[in-house]
């Protein structure tokens, strides 16, 4: 069999399931001048080396290694149970990896609790929203803000009155957050975020459970941030359309391993990222 068109596996590729493949490897030049070597070194924003996380004795992570580049916009695709969140994890300090390392623009804080990467500017959203629900939208923010260190609480209404202004929640600032609909609970999430000033933003599965047109906003709202806030955003996501339209790369994940990573449209056609998702023999 033929490997299928872009548009058929990304509709297959919703499906999510599949079993493993072998990893892709990218071409890479040799021959850079040291000049161009320095600068992607200063580009680097964060690394993940060679993380390895167990839980009683299997791994959900194994052997992942990757490196976000500052400003870009990175996707982590996979099946369900691939090691997407548990990923997500290990980078916020919810859970410390067994083994490796995450370096953070030239640190290593693999140690450091989730507070404190915070501090340096890793911020976080879940894939189910988790506000404080009684209280309002603007109290919301503000306390992220208070939370991170933000000043005054005058000041810290302030700036987050602007970013509600910013994500079109400003005539919901004084509405509890119970009484919101999914999206305006995820706005709300990315707002706390924001109020952060995070200089990476790790969004999980930020567009489930939107419609299509939602999910168009949400792209576009997203492809804002990080153009006009130079904010870097990492990515997981399950909508491949979604994924096709707003990432610059896209790294796959199944049975805790990177089997493929590159452009949306490489990663989409990839044979090893087909049988991930569809099944031995599918790719041929």
């Amino acid at each position: 069999m033929k490997a299928a068109g872009s548009d058929g596996v990304l509709r297959s590729l919703e499906l999510g399931r599949g079993n493993g493949a072998s990893r892709i490897e990218q071409n890479t030049k040799s021959d850079q001048p040291l000049t161009s070597l320095l600068r992607m070194a200063d580009e680097r924003l964060m690394e993940v080396r060679d993380v390895y996380k167990y839980f009683g004795g299997l791994p959900a992570l194994n052997g992942v290694s990757f490196s976000v580049r500052r400003g870009e916009i990175l996707a982590i695709i996979g099946p369900n149970g691939a090691g997407k969140t548990t990923l997500f994890n290990v980078i916020s300090g919810v859970f410390q990896p067994t083994k490796g390392k995450v370096i953070f623009e030239g640190k290593d804080i693999t140690r450091l609790p989730p507070y404190k990467r915070a501090k340096l500017g890793i911020a976080r959203t879940f894939q189910i929203p988790r506000p404080f629900a009684e209280m309002t939208v603007l109290d919301n923010v503000v306390v992220g803000m208070l939370a991170n260190g933000g000043g005054s609480v005058s000041v810290a209404r302030m700036k987050a009155l602007e970013i509600l202004e910013e994500l079109g929640l400003r005539d919901k600032a004084g509405t509890e957050v119970r009484k919101l609909n999914v999206q305006e609970k995820k706005s709300v999430e990315l707002a706390r975020a924001l109020a952060m000033e995070p200089k990476v933003l790790l969004l999980d599965e930020y567009m489930s459970g939107l419609n299509t047109g939602e999910v168009e906003r949400a792209v576009e709202e997203l492809k804002r941030i990080n153009k006009e806030r130079g904010i870097t955003i990492v990515w997981i996501e399950h909508i491949l359309r979604a994924v096709m339209k707003l990432a610059e790369r896209v790294i796959v994940l199944n049975f805790g391993q990177i089997i493929a990573e590159g452009k949306p449209s490489e990663v989409a056609n990839s044979a090893s990222v087909i049988e991930a998702y569809l099944g031995r023999g599918m790719a041929h």
